[in-house]
């Protein structure tokens, strides 16, 4: 007799392009397991938004494994203990799933289950779904290892799927995980989703993305807005990536550059995904040990509070936030620029504000969030040192005040020449402080201080030791093509 398969599904919620799938099958009957880790749901990076999308994308998921003759399996518990109640109930000889560029817990997890494995003789296969490599040894061959992995071709559902009977869980609430967020305004999980998704972009919404992507009004129309479902695998980037290539040619300039600008950002987000599967430890400290005496540890609570809830009194940056609470989503240059601000004009610790931007967004990746994280804040010790002005991003960005306007009603009453900078309005007394504070920091005066210290710790290190290995290890091989505008940020609007 067969000994049955376990396919684990984490964050790959999907039939299409599952090698992991396709694999398991190879091997064996199959329990498609999902496992509900209250330990994972109750970290700081957590939130009720994220667990909504999964909730949605496993019910798609169950759909789509039932027109395979699958079963999807839910348990509730430890990864460990649940794996082994299964192997000891149905005598499981294999463990497959996808290598996984999670957060420093699940880290631990899989570390854990790996020597569960080794313990008890089950065999556990990890297949790779994107352009990340494992145990990458060099740098300087990785573009051509992402390329081969994104050309191959997609594999389709596996058609002759062996099912295992085995009972499940039900899927508990989110109140029972003590999550909260629901989020009604963020995008919804599941393969539908992300397919009509892709398919808007690639034939409509994405003719304007490269001219559009960087104001947060344009931005969420324009942007492709996938990224949600690359984050839970109700799409693979195999799959984006291919459908990108294959988009129609010959509709104009705007489309040529628009899918140049998309596939770049596809790999871009690899690259960044590929920092943290190298050095997993960035997560909690600086990718240069220089700067981990920057800036105090414990963060200034009324700072914190007030940049957390859009209440900094910089109407842009409010607005920002409090559109990112409000829907999960932001593009990636206001993104960089709360993150920024934070960091350079508040002056706090990434560690502190690091983790209030996971759990606003639906789409937290940990590879890309925790590498921006950092170099939005300073602490690579080999990126562009960038500090926004947040009235001239306000200004630039949403000229006609209409978002600021939408996210901050407060200032209905400012004019349209004062909305960036209410302090300046001749009746600011009646508006700052009641309806609307008073900034928290003198932006000019906080922005100058923290260049002059930032810049500082970077000339006293700069062509280190730690300096070279940090570019040796991370730093991308692809030469740019021109040198960026000193305000101009990395974008990857997905």
């Amino acid at each position: 007799m067969e000994r049955p398969v376990i396919l684990w599904f984490k964050r790959d919620l999907r039939v299409q392009d599952h090698p992991a799938l396709t694999h398991a099958a190879r091997l064996g009957p199959v329990i498609a397991l999902y496992i509900v880790e209250p330990e994972l749901w109750a970290q700081p990076d957590a939130s009720g938004r994220h667990y909504a999308f999964v909730r949605e994308s496993l019910d798609s998921l169950r759909a789509d494994l039932a027109g395979l003759g699958l079963p999807l399996v839910l348990r509730v518990g430890a990864a460990v203990a649940v794996l082994e109640d299964l192997r000891a109930a149905h005598g499981v000889a294999h463990l497959v799933s996808h290598e996984e560029t999670g957060n420093l817990w699940s880290y631990a997890r899989d570390r854990a289950v790996a020597g569960w494995a080794r313990g008890q003789g089950v065999e556990w296969h990890e297949l790779p779904q994107s352009g990340v490599v494992r145990r990458l040894r060099s740098r300087d061959a990785w573009h051509g290892q992402r390329e081969a992995f994104m050309r191959a071709p997609t594999v389709p559902p596996a058609r002759a799927v062996r099912a295992v009977d085995v009972a499940g869980a039900a899927l508990p609430e989110a109140a029972m995980l003590g999550l909260d967020d629901p989020c009604p305004m963020r995008q919804k999980g599941g393969r539908g989703a992300a397919i009509r998704a892709l398919d808007s972009f690639l034939t409509t919404r994405g003719e304007t993305y490269q001219r559009a992507m960087s104001a947060p009004l344009t931005g969420a129309r324009a942007c492709s807005r996938l990224s949600p479902h690359l984050v839970f695998g109700t799409l693979s980037l195999r799959e984006a990536v291919q459908a990108g290539r294959d988009a129609p040619t010959g509709r104009g300039a705007d489309w040529a550059r628009a899918m140049r600008s998309f596939q770049a950002r596809l790999a871009w987000r690899d690259h960044f995904m590929q920092k943290l599967e190298d050095e997993p430890a960035i997560e909690q400290r600086c990718l240069h040990p220089a700067y981990e005496a920057l800036r105090r540890r414990i963060p200034d609570p009324v700072r914190l509070g007030a940049w957390s809830r859009g209440e900094t009194g910089l109407p842009f940056v409010d607005a920002c936030m409090r559109s990112l609470i409000a829907t999960g989503w932001l593009n990636f240059r206001m993104r960089s620029m709360l993150m920024a601000v934070a960091s350079y004009h508040l002056w706090l610790d990434w560690r502190s504000t690091g983790p209030v931007l996971a759990r606003v967004f639906t789409d937290y990746e940990p590879g890309i969030h925790w590498p921006q994280v950092q170099m939005q804040s300073g602490t690579t010790g080999m990126n562009t040192i960038r500090i926004y002005n947040p009235v001239k991003q306000g200004l630039d960005q949403d000229p006609t005040g209409a978002f600021t306007r939408r996210w901050l009603p407060e200032l209905e009453a400012v004019p349209d020449a004062f909305l960036q900078r209410p302090w300046d309005w001749p009746e600011a007394a009646r508006l700052l402080d009641r309806a609307y504070p008073a900034p928290v920091v003198d932006h000019v005066e906080a922005a100058r201080t923290a260049r002059e210290v930032v810049w500082a710790c970077r000339r006293a290190h700069r062509g280190d030791a730690e300096t070279a290995r940090i570019v040796t290890r991370h730093a991308s091989r692809k030469r740019p093509r021109r040198a960026a505008r000193p305000d101009r940020q990395l974008n990857l609007d997905l």
